[in-house]
Order: C-alpha cells, then structure tokens, then sequence
C-alpha cells in the first residue's frame, strides 16, 4: 500500500488532501503541532496521526524516524499574519518564513531518505497565488509562497538524482476555515466571484485533486512545476482591466 505524509493536516487544504489520498487507496499519515485536533481528524477519516511541528527540526527529526519508506510527502502547513511592510514586525516575518518556507525544507531534506527507499517518490508543496501576485495587507506571506515556488524549483533539481520529483499546487481564493473571516459576506463573494474568470472560489476539494495528480503516476514526468488552482484569477488582469473600461 502507498504511503503518504501530510503536515498542517488537521483542517482544511490539508485535510480534504488527507481525504482524496485515503479514498485512492493510500496508508495516510497526517501531522500537526495541535495534537488533540489531528488525533481527532485523524480518526474522523482513517488516518494515522503524529504530533509534529515543522518550523522545529527536533521534531521533524524525530517523526521521520518513524518512517522507513514513505511515497508521497504533502508539505501543506501554511500560516499568515496581517500587515504591511511598515507594520510586520521582525518576529512576525520570522514566524511566517518558518511555518512556510523553513518547514518544507525541514521535511523534504529529513524525509527524503524515506521517499528515495523505494526508488523516489513525490513531494507536493502548498505554495499560493499570492506568490506569483502578491496581496497587500497579508505582511510577509506573499514573500514566503513566492520563496516556496523557488525552493520548489531548486527542489526538484536536487533530488532528481535520488528519484524524488518535487512539485506544488498555488491556490487561489479557497474557502476555509482560514480564510472565513474574509468570505463572510455574501454581496462581497458575488462581487469577488465576478471577478474570477470560472465564477467561484475554489474547494478544498479542488486544492486536493491537484495535489493528488502530482503525487500519482500519472505525473511520473513531471518535476519542478507549480499548478495554479485559482480558478484563472491570476491570468485576468487585461479582462479586468477592459471591464473596468467598460468594454
């Protein structure tokens, strides 16, 4: 049986992930630093569960002893503070590098041993639209996707050698539990959702089924991308720009 590995798994992007990859068949193990939350979830969909902060390299340490060999590794756990290049403060942007960019690499350089045991496997990072256009006011997130997609990029160049393709999916605007408190008010989704080329915010779902393609077969030759589940958002500047002429 497949295995596969998911940090920041409790909840949203991560567990709707965890959910595709155990209806396809794979043994999932998933990891969050709540431990009574992803011991919960955990039970919820039939997976295993480990307690596991990734910004912290003891404990990354510590979980990859517990795997031998492991197929696929789902680097989702993701976090941003408000605020702006004047406001963030230096723990801020500290916080937010680690939980984005420090623990992916943490995981893939503790795990690849793991992922390499049965001839390679496959990573998938969470990286994010924002990294590719960044967002006022969400501090120093947008740096840290944008270091993502790069880290993504050298990523797959370094492991090739051992077999391990490297990979991310960039979401769009997703509905989560994350991002609730900004998707609350429904005459400002329908104006938001005009202007999504497809019409909607995504799913967790849709985060999910890209995630899943990079890790299977399917995607065996295909290493150093980044696939926008954005619904088009970040392709529509010229038809926002011509709407907002009017024409």
């Amino acid at each position: 049986m497949a295995t596969a590995l998911i940090t920041g798994a409790a909840r949203g992007i991560g567990r709707a992930t965890a959910e595709r990859l155990i209806a396809a068949g794979y043994e999932v193990t998933i990891g969050d630093r709540d431990l009574d939350a992803v011991q919960a979830t955990a039970a919820e969909i039939g997976a295993k569960a480990v307690q596991l902060d990734v910004t912290d390299e003891a404990s990354v340490i510590a979980a990859a002893a517990g795997f031998t060999e492991l197929d696929v590794l789902v680097n989702n756990a993701g976090m941003y503070l408000r605020g702006t290049l004047s406001t963030m403060t230096v723990e801020d942007y500290r916080t937010v590098m680690d939980v984005n960019l420090l623990g992916p690499i943490l995981m893939t350089r503790h795990f690849a041993d793991a992922l390499a045991a049965n001839g390679g496997g496959a990573v998938v990072n969470l990286a994010s639209m924002s990294g590719y256009t960044p967002v006022p006011g969400t501090g120093a997130y947008s740096m840290a996707k944008a270091a993502v997609i790069s880290f993504t990029e050298l990523a797959a160049l370094e492991y090739a050698p051992r077999g391990i393709r490297v990979n991310g999916v960039a979401p769009g605007r997703i509905a989560t539990a994350m991002t609730a408190d900004r998707q609350g008010d429904p005459e400002r989704e329908a104006r938001t959702h005009a202007l999504i080329p497809l019409g909607r915010s995504g799913e967790a779902a849709d985060v999910a089924e890209a995630v899943f393609y990079l890790a299977s077969a399917g995607a065996a030759y295909i290493t150093g991308q980044v696939v926008r589940v954005d619904g088009g958002l970040t392709i529509a500047t010229v038809p926002l720009l011509q709407a907002a002429q009017g024409g």
